[in-house]
């Protein structure tokens, strides 16, 4: 599978297969019982987690495919790297606990 960037370079595609496939796992397996839990029918709790997978997906592309640094920009500082990291742990963490709240 040939993946390019946004200045026509390839890149590896693993990276976002892994993250789809695991926003597809997550999304799709606790979403329609979180939904539920909060008083969601189970169409609209299965719609809602289709449209966050989707959303997964459209940021995951942005971000791993289509904004992925061209070939001789070399490697990225260490500083933005920790940065991002930084933000992403935090991001989970509201994530999960906002997924505690329907267990309280």
């Amino acid at each position: 599978m040939r993946v390019h960037n946004r200045h026509g370079d390839r890149i590896d595609p693993v990276p976002f297969a892994v993250t789809v496939g695991l926003a597809f796992m997550l999304t799709l397996s606790f979403g329609p019982i979180y939904g539920l839990s909060y008083g969601l029918s189970l169409t609209a709790s299965l719609a809602l987690s289709t449209l966050a997978f989707a959303c997964a997906t459209a940021l995951a592309h942005h971000q791993l495919v289509r904004s992925a640094p061209a070939v001789d920009a070399g490697p990225l500082p260490p500083g933005p790297r920790v940065e991002r990291l930084l933000y992403a742990v935090l991001g989970l963490g509201v994530v999960f606990a906002a997924l505690t709240v329907p267990l309280l």
